[in-house]
């Protein structure tokens, strides 16, 4: 029944060009791997550090070195429900969480959906790719790849500034994918309505996070044309009826909820509130997306792009193709 923490470590992985958005751009991702051992099984998480919340990955190597003591006796179910009162949400947090989940699910024989108790086997999604921010025309650029290359349903990321035009561009360059887009807390100082019309007339089918954290209920007078979804505005389950007032659904990451096992209480607060779920990751590896996919079979919108944005991927990850994700061979 001893558990032991058999790595904690941190991985940098390169990008494909650079991830940019509103806050910087990236050209690599740190990401922090645990693994944990009992009985001669060996279960594996890995998180992103939530820049929003000031994690670095060298800080979540740390927390799991520090709480590895306090569950060191005990089986992996009962280490699960403990972590989520010996850690706060975070990468830290989801990596430990996510390790635990697969851990027992190796030691009963059992898939990590049929653990999860979910209705079936998970199945390929449509999965948004991510159209870093950039002028107009480098949008345009991005898109017509993107949409090349098979996705058909591509998430913006904006600013509060020129969005209507980099959106338009991005319409222009690929005229049959569907739109989503992240205003990433940027749209404090313009008038929502119109600008939510104006994306609307554009195609666009949810605007992301448009006003910050603590301002939500700027959104409460407005009857807009499409959905918003709340990100940042979400972290667990417990601010689900906080934001539900104001928001047509929820982004579920497991970063940002510290686990599948957050991740699952979100989604099953969202559906008791009517809110519609969105499931979406930070840059990370297949091994980060594994949980996320079984969550994202109860999703309108997917967004599970972290390794498709990276030069590289784990061996065996998930396939991207014809703009799905599909489950890794094997």
């Amino acid at each position: 029944m001893a558990i032991q923490l058999k790595s904690a470590r941190v991985e940098r992985w390169p990008v494909a060009g650079a991830f940019v958005i509103s806050r910087g751009a990236k050209t690599h991702v740190d990401v922090v791997v645990a693994e944990i051992e009992s009985e001669g099984e060996t279960g594996r998480g890995e998180g992103t550090p939530v820049y929003y919340l000031g994690e670095d990955a060298a800080g979540c190597r740390d927390q799991l070195l520090r709480v590895a003591p306090h569950i060191a006796d005990m089986g992996a179910a009962g280490a699960r429900a403990a972590v989520q009162e010996l850690m706060a949400a975070g990468a830290a947090r989801n990596a430990l969480d996510c390790a635990l989940w697969d851990l027992e699910a190796r030691q009963r024989g059992l898939r990590l959906w049929q653990l999860a108790e979910c209705d079936g086997a998970p199945t390929s999604r449509v999965t948004a790719f991510t159209i870093s921010l950039g002028t107009p025309g480098a949008m345009a650029e991005q898109a017509a790849t993107a949409e090349a290359d098979g996705y058909r349903l591509l998430k913006l990321k904006l600013t509060g500034e020129d969005d209507l035009l980099r959106v338009a561009a991005v319409r222009k360059g690929a005229p049959e994918a569907r739109l989503i887009v992240d205003a990433n807390e940027s749209w404090r100082d313009i008038d929502i309505l119109s600008e939510a019309e104006a994306l609307a007339d554009l195609g666009v089918e949810m605007i992301e996070q448009p006003v910050p954290v603590g301002a939500d209920a700027l959104l409460d007078p407005i009857y807009a044309p499409i959905p918003f979804v709340a990100d940042e505005s979400c972290q667990t389950a417990a601010d689900v009826a906080r934001i539900g007032a104001f928001y047509d659904g929820v982004n579920i990451k497991l970063d940002k909820a510290g686990g599948l096992t957050e991740a699952l209480r979100i989604a099953d607060a969202a559906d008791a509130a009517g809110l519609s779920i969105m499931v979406g990751c930070m840059l990370s590896t297949s091994l980060a997306i594994a949980p996320a996919f079984v969550l994202a079979q109860r999703a309108r919108w997917v967004d599970l792009d972290g390794p498709a944005l990276l030069a590289r991927d784990r061996e065996g990850g998930f396939e991207f193709r014809d703009g799905r994700i599909g489950p890794p061979v094997g």
